[in-house]
């Protein structure tokens, strides 16, 4: 899978080919999955409450601050993100049909 950064984020990171549908402003450069060290996930992720943009990913830091693992969905790309230390970011996850 590749990504992209999401426009106007320090680290949001979105599937590079996906949310046509939807206005998703994509930057930069393309990533792979190893650069974005998805590889260091946790064999269990930390489901978190859900968030209206992505946009709020990025204001958690000065009130709940995220730790590797964290999984929140965000409901205006109906997309799932996963919080990775390694790069100080959010990266977009496949879900899983009848995934909560």
């Amino acid at each position: 899978m590749n990504y992209k950064k999401m426009a106007g984020t320090a680290a949001v990171f979105v599937f590079a080919d996906q949310h046509a549908n939807k206005p998703v402003e994509r930057q930069g450069e393309i990533w792979s999955e190893e650069e974005l060290h998805l590889n260091t996930l946790p064999a269990e992720l930390n489901p978190k409450p859900s968030m209206a943009s992505s946009l709020a990913l990025e204001g958690l830091e000065s009130y709940d601050p995220p730790r590797h693992g964290d999984l929140r969905d965000v409901s205006a790309l109906n997309a799932r993100f996963v919080y990775i230390d390694g790069i100080k970011g959010w990266v977009e996850v496949a879900t899983t049909a009848g995934a909560g």
